[in-house]
């Protein structure tokens, strides 16, 4: 018998208890490597304890229909209805809150003798990446058949995972000063040229570097509709999802129109690069 087949014997005979475990361990793995530089993130700790409470409930609530989405194309064991997809999505979340408590309290952010609240708010809005870390983990680190949900994942698909990418990388930059900054610093063309790097960077990743993961047009596509129904599509979800993050982490307070479009700009060109790579990876 070659390595391969008794490879495959062996994983067919794995126990579904067996598989489980692994699968939960993979995703505990996942959470953790994709959510360490927040994890570290000294804003992130501070924002955990000033944020409004109904606001990051209602950013934890809004996690869960995506989580739900991405378990059912790459989650970290076969499901096969909602209701599967609906449970993965909370072992999902409950393995970003476990990683996340862990991490926080072997780096003594979280301690004995700290109120409730600021322990459950840096934990929870930890939890977040994390819980998306750990779905990411069967795209990323999975085993045998990782490809096996997301292979037909279609249009509704594919945004899916442009949100789900942008919400990703714009977890790592919006809590930073840095983001004010350069959205004070810059002028009205340094924010028109930005949208159009990201408009670049969100078509050309995906349709013109040649990067592993490329998506193929089907012969005779046009490019002009493919940019529109997917980079255009995509880049309008990714300044929402940028918008709705500023919103939560309370980054607008106090300003003006231009001053915030100008931020959502700003965090719009991480988040484009976060739904690109999300589109060739998962």
């Amino acid at each position: 018998m070659s390595h391969t087949e008794a490879a495959s014997g062996f994983h067919s005979e794995r126990s579904p208890g067996r598989s489980f475990a692994i699968g939960l361990a993979r995703a505990f793995g996942g959470a953790i490597l994709f959510s360490l530089p927040i994890l570290m993130t000294m804003e992130m700790w501070e924002l955990g304890f000033y944020m409004s409470g109904p606001r990051l409930v209602l950013l934890l609530c809004t996690t869960i229909p995506l989580l739900v989405g991405l378990s059912h194309y790459m989650g970290f064991e076969d499901t096969f209805d909602f209701k599967d997809d609906a449970i993965d999505a909370f072992v999902a979340l409950a393995v970003g809150f476990a990683a996340s408590a862990t991490a926080l309290a072997m780096f003594s952010v979280i301690q004995l003798g700290m109120s409730a609240h600021e322990v459950i708010g840096k934990v929870a809005i930890q939890a977040i990446p994390g819980s998306i870390g750990a779905m990411f983990a069967q795209s990323e680190l999975g085993g045998p058949g990782k490809d096996k949900k997301n292979r037909h994942a279609g249009y509704g698909g594919e945004i899916l995972f442009m949100a789900a990418g942008a919400l990703f990388l714009s977890f790592n930059v919006a809590p930073t000063e840095e983001v004010i900054l350069i959205a004070h610093k810059m002028t009205a063309w340094h924010s028109v040229v930005l949208v159009l790097a990201s408009l670049l960077i969100m078509h050309a990743f995906v349709y013109a570097v040649e990067f592993h993961g490329q998506v193929l047009l089907r012969p005779h596509t046009p490019l002009w509709s493919v940019f529109f129904r997917f980079t255009m599509t995509g880049y309008a979800v990714v300044i929402l999802i940028s918008a709705y993050i500023l919103w939560s982490f309370g980054r607008t307070e106090g300003m003006a129109a231009g001053e915030m479009i100008s931020l959502i700009i700003v965090l719009g060109f991480p988040g484009a690069v976060g739904a690109a790579a999300a589109r060739l990876i998962l």
